[in-house]
């Protein structure tokens, strides 16, 4: 079983605002309940029960989320709306949160090594809380994505198809069928034009890394917009052992744009909350 999985929430979520002028970002709610929260919850249900968040400043609202409100606690205790705080409390009891700071924003691949201390010699999975990933019929993306870790014991991307328009927003890869939606990775391209990309299967927010990526990447030149890229760090590690691509069951909503944000608050209050009589 993986135990661990981390969060990079240092970004400044400069699409947002001014409302992440603040606030972060990954406190945005969908309905009632904060981007991060979801992310928690979909890790602690893959039995990822060790959160190491990689935080930076103005972030102080993550890691109080992640804490008793003791005043709160008190002002609403016997009443009907200590039930809202159910959700979260379960959260908190079930993990275990772990915090260090990225002190410069140089990109994903060094908010991964900046984590290092917090996950050590073992593999792990990674959440980027901007995208929502949802399954309402199954187990959730990153709990498919650990049971794909005990068949092959490598490092694992979560792909989805986008338009030819679209990819030069994403890492992109391209591969060999290893089966039915699993690509083995030869090649990953970080934000390439569509002219250049070698397909459409872009990378979203899910990965299960293991723990060699941590050299890799203190290996790794910076490149695209002068940032450590974890997709370049990928590239060299299918190069030298082997790295899959796959194909999730469920929905996953962009909400680091403002239209994708919409979109998922629309679904979930649709499908988890109902409509308004």
């Amino acid at each position: 079983m993986i135990g661990k999985c981390l969060f990079p929430v240092a970004g400044s979520g400069t699409r947002f605002l001014p409302a992440t002028k603040s606030m972060p970002k990954e406190m945005l709610p969908i309905v009632n309940k904060p981007l991060v929260q979801y992310g928690v919850e979909e890790a602690i249900e893959a039995g990822m029960t060790n959160c190491a968040l990689v935080t930076g400043r103005g972030k102080r609202a993550i890691a109080d989320h992640f804490d008793i409100s003791y005043e709160l606690e008190h002002q609403i205790a016997g009443s009907s709306k200590e039930d809202y705080l159910s959700g979260i409390r379960d959260v908190i009891d079930r993990g275990v949160f772990t915090m260090v700071r990225q002190r410069a924003m140089l990109g994903l691949g060094h908010a991964i090594l900046t984590g290092e201390p917090l996950i050590g010699d073992q593999p792990f999975g990674v959440v980027l809380s901007d995208d929502l990933c949802l399954n309402p019929d199954g187990p959730s993306v990153l709990a498919q994505m650990a049971a794909l870790y005990e068949e092959y014991q490598c490092s694992i991307v979560a792909v989805q198809e986008v338009s030819k328009e679209e990819v030069d927003q994403y890492g992109v890869v391209a591969g060999t069928t290893e089966r039915d939606g699993l690509t083995r990775v030869s090649e990953m391209v970080e934000k390439p034009s569509p002219e250049a990309a070698p397909s459409n299967l872009a990378v979203i927010g899910r990965y299960i890394l293991t723990p060699d990526i941590f050299d890799i990447i203190r290996n790794t030149p910076p490149g695209k917009n002068g940032e450590v890229q974890l997709t370049d760090a990928l590239q060299t590690q299918a190069q030298e052992g082997r790295v899959l691509a796959y194909q999730f069951k469920g929905l996953r909503f962009d909400c680091g744009s403002v239209p994708g944000f919409v979109d998922a608050t629309q679904y979930v209050f649709d499908h988890y909350y109902g409509q308004p009589e």
